[in-house]
């Protein structure tokens, strides 16, 4: 039987570890049925997409045409009312352009998630360096190993990776159960204008809409991956408890302070049960290095969707090249260094976080399915009122957080750096 947790979104390492930053703009009381509405949302977007592709792998008598998610929304089009055929292949684009924005984001995040991390690490032992030299060193490690163009190679270290996460949201829980403060000295409901910031954060740790379609085709019975009580709902159901968890007690632990990354809250010495935990390599140093070596080994298997969308149009544009390996790898290299420059021109991990499910996770996760579901209704004749205007709701709330999370987040982008 296949384990829930396959089903995780793809960023249960860093997403989950900024969901106290996610509280703190929305309140204790507020921020908890919030994150679970839009976790449903989010779960019923992917069975949408999930339905749509097996209409139109009927439609089309070909499983091949339909695996991943650009594919499935160019043939809904398609296959769709003869008014809208003609966007299909504009519709494909467009999730391919917002798969590569997330992708290469979220790349960009990894870079100041683990630079931040291992700064106050080696500044313990006496190794102080500013987070942009932390970047560049970790550089030459990370543009390495993308330099893999194998995926078979890359798939096993994410076992790793999900291991090391694991571990580390057991032991950071761990330390912080301890000592709570009363949940009065908390904001109940924060302001108003900080909940985009707070819908960004959130979307961004629940997008996976992308490794459904693989995920589902891969199981030995794809029929039971989206069952009430299949892979899907189960393994969402562990994740969404997790984050409201970790949300929950890292702002109720941390308040007003809590980082971008809560484990940059963990001190050096923490007390548990009236003792002190290490001197030099404590647990909440061992929860840093293990956290940050999982999205170090993460980087390369995000960073491969992207290459795999960009690079073959390189080569039917410019190809073919005498040396294409050579020409691949002085491509990835490039690409790496770019989502570099990012992160080192915005290294504000919680708002940069905020941006990217803001801009680009928003667009996957909530308006792309509800707008093939309605497509592929109009053609069958099915699109019911209850279908139009939940669809349309899910679409609003999806614009609603790209406009209003895009505005706030580089606001307070501009903020932190005039201060």
């Amino acid at each position: 039987m296949e384990f829930p947790f396959t089903t995780r979104p793809r960023n249960v390492g860093s997403g989950i570890f900024a969901l106290g930053d996610a509280f703190k703009h929305a309140g204790l009381l507020l921020a908890p049925p919030l994150t679970m509405f839009l976790g449903v949302i989010c779960v019923h977007a992917q069975h949408i997409l999930i339905k749509c592709n097996e209409e139109v792998t009927r439609r089309v008598n070909d499983a091949s045409a339909t695996t991943g998610f650009a594919g499935t929304v160019e043939l809904c089009f398609a296959t769709g009312p003869l008014a809208l055929r003609k966007y299909s292949v504009f519709m494909r684009q467009m999730v391919n352009v917002f798969l590569c924005i997330t992708q290469l984001g979220f790349c960009c995040v990894y870079f100041v998630f683990i630079a931040k991390n291992m700064k106050q690490v080696l500044d313990v032992y006496g190794i102080e360096m500013d987070v942009h030299q932390h970047m560049a060193v970790i550089l030459i490690p990370i543009m390495l190993s993308t330099w893999i163009r194998n995926l078979k190679y890359l798939v096993p270290i994410s076992s790793l990776a999900n291991f090391l996460v694991i571990a580390g949201y057991v032991a950071t829980m761990y330390i912080m159960c301890h000592d709570l403060p009363p949940i009065h000295e908390r904001r109940y409901i924060a302001d108003w204008h900080e909940l985009p910031l707070f819908f960004g954060t959130v979307i961004y740790s629940f997008e996976g809409i992308t490794l459904v379609l693989p995920l589902k085709n891969e199981m030995k019975k794809p029929s039971n991956f989206s069952k009430p009580l299949g892979v899907l709902n189960v393994g969402m159901v562990i994740v969404g408890g997790m984050f409201v968890a970790m949300g929950f007690i890292s702002y109720l632990k941390y308040g007003d302070t809590v980082a971008g990354s809560v484990t940059l809250n963990l001190q050096s010495k923490e007390v548990v049960d009236g003792k002190i935990i290490g001197e030099h390599l404590s647990l909440p140093q061992c929860i840093q290095v293990a956290i940050s070596l999982s999205i170090l080994l993460t980087y390369a298997l995000q960073f491969y969707v992207p290459i795999a969308i960009i690079w073959p149009k390189i080569v039917n544009r410019f190809g073919p090249f005498k040396w294409p390996v050579f020409a691949e790898t002085v491509f990835r290299s490039s690409m790496c260094f770019l989502t570099f420059v990012l992160a080192e021109a915005i290294p504000q991990l919680g708002l940069f976080i905020s941006l990217v499910g803001a801009v680009s996770s928003t667009a996957l996760a909530l308006v792309f399915p509800p707008i093939i579901e309605m497509v592929v209704c109009w053609q069958n004749a099915s699109l019911g009122l209850f279908t139009i205007s939940k669809d349309i709701l899910i679409v609003l709330i999806g614009l609603l957080g790209f406009v209003t999370g895009t505005y706030e987040s580089i606001t307070s982008i501009i903020k932190a750096f005039s201060t």
